[in-house]
């Protein structure tokens, strides 16, 4: 087996010696084409021993296995030469017509965005050498790079995009078992980033639901995603077909928030929807102007909340993170707040505790859960504490989702608890829709007077001594009545 981990590292080396690669975002945009093109021929190979009439979409001196995978093949300025001017043009301009349209489409898709960055032919074919070590369609690599995967989107965090946070695996994890996606339920991320969500669901319902080959393409067909950037785009494209979707063209590149919410039909409506959008972030002018007057505001958790209400369909499920803000927010906030538990059942609130997204940020998030279609009666709301012996959460020390098993355990057997609480629709109306709302079953400590304190602690001594001379009193009663005896 591969030590995948030592590869990557070997490969981010290599591209650090490339005079035409600057900073970890171009170094990750360039990493990722290129793992998409290894991934796909891994795949593509696969698909071959199991259908003799597979053919692929790509021309066969594009294929990665004709022109990469041979150690000693094309190299310098030859190689330099073909990528430029040869691969990127034409996977650009792609024909996605006939059987492999739609995989056509998805690699047309993913070079519109890419951009060789590297300048020297010679460093590019020693990366290829490295990328070749590892074997996508061995199980063992596959998981492997999962990880590392994860290891590609915390750095480009911290390349620095504001308003985008990489999810912690825990929480997107603990989000999918909760809303436990069916089979057939269309689950929808709006702002799915690098597809995280979208990759737990994949994997949750593929070992809960998926028994068959129909299953197999009922699932395929039940993922989609939006995502406005680029680079994040490039990245969820590459993680479904990394987790099996071969045909991601339901990840589409562009902004949700752009269509006006009129616009959307009751076939647009889906049955789950997991998200993180961005928040603290403000859309562009004009933006507001698709959604209706009374809940038009420039910030994008806002935005996506009001949206995520109206693309659910009756009885749909959903899970979202957001900030605390949202929770104790006035003005138009409380508007769409008022809509959110008169249109759906809010009927949990998971308060998480600071540093979840430690690194990027140190805001204060809670994960709502809510169902379409009913109006909510009473608010749960669950503090999730550290584990024993934490202060925050750290790159080494991040959440796990073992942490959340005391929550599964309550979640169908609802008891107040002192990490548990309930607070009815009623209570919160008349406080204006404000749910930030303290756990009331932790007593603060009450802080006394120092002179008061004083005082206590000499009673206490007092007690203490005079407990002591009673204690010796009796001690020395019996020792004489011993003497006597």
């Amino acid at each position: 087996m591969s030590n995948v981990s030592g590869i990557i590292k070997s490969i981010q080396d290599i591209m650090r010696k490339d005079v035409g690669v600057d900073g970890d975002a171009q170094r990750i945009s360039q990493l990722v084409w290129m793992f998409f093109l290894k991934i796909l021929d891994d795949r593509e190979e696969e698909l071959e021993l199991l259908d003799d009439d597979f053919t692929s979409p790509m021309p066969e001196n594009l294929r990665w296995c004709n022109w990469a995978k041979d150690a000693e093949g094309i190299t310098g300025d030859a190689l330099l030469d073909f990528v430029n001017n040869e691969l990127f043009p034409k996977l650009k301009e792609l024909p996605s017509t006939g059987a492999e349209g739609q995989r056509a489409t998805v690699i047309k898709n993913v070079f519109g965005d890419a951009y060789n960055y590297m300048k020297s032919g010679t460093l590019m074919r020693q990366v290829i050498n490295k990328i070749n070590e590892i074997d996508f369609n061995a199980s063992d690599d596959r998981h492997t790079f999962g990880d590392i995967y994860e290891q590609i989107l915390k750095d480009l965090q911290s390349a620095g995009n504001a308003g985008e946070f990489y999810t912690p695996r825990a929480v997107t994890q603990f989000m999918v078992d909760i809303l436990d996606p069916k089979l057939d339920e269309k689950v929808f991320d709006p702002a799915c980033g690098t597809g995280g969500f979208l990759a737990c669901t994949v994997d949750h319902k593929r070992a809960k639901y998926e028994k068959s080959a129909e299953d197999r393409e009922t699932l395929q067909k039940s993922i989609f995603g939006v995502e406005k950037k680029s680079l994040p785009h490039l990245l969820a494209v590459t993680n479904m077909v990394l987790h099996g979707i071969d045909v991601p063209t339901n990840i589409r590149h562009s902004n949700t928030l752009s269509r006006p919410l009129v616009d959307y039909s009751e076939s647009d409506r889906v049955q789950v929807i997991l998200t993180n959008p961005p928040f603290g972030g403000m859309e562009e002018d004009g933006i507001e102007n698709n959604f209706p007057a009374s809940f038009r505001t420039r910030e994008t958790a806002d935005l996506f909340l009001v949206l995520i209400i109206h693309l659910l369909k009756e009885g749909g499920r959903a899970g979202v993170v957001l900030p605390d803000g949202t929770l104790f927010g006035e003005g138009i906030k409380t508007r769409i707040k008022e809509k959110l538990l008169t249109e759906c059942n809010l009927h949990t609130i998971v308060r998480l505790p600071n540093g979840v997204f430690n690194p990027y940020t140190g805001i204060k998030t809670n994960l709502l859960f809510f169902t379409k279609g009913e109006p909510t009666k009473d608010v749960w709301f669950y503090e999730h504490p550290y584990p024993e012996g934490y202060k925050s959460y750290s790159k080494t020390k991040p959440m796990k989702i073992e942490e959340f098993e005391p929550e599964k355990a309550w979640w169908n057997n609802r008891e107040e608890n002192d990490h548990a609480w309930k607070v009815s629709f009623d209570d919160i109306k008349a406080n204006n829709f404000n749910l930030d709302i303290k756990n009331p079953n932790i007593q603060a400590a009450t802080h006394m007077d120092p002179a008061e304190l004083l005082e206590k602690f000499n009673k206490n001594q007092q007690d203490m001594i005079a407990t002591q001379d009673k204690l010796k009193s009796i001690l020395a009663d019996a020792l004489n009545r011993l003497a006597g005896e």
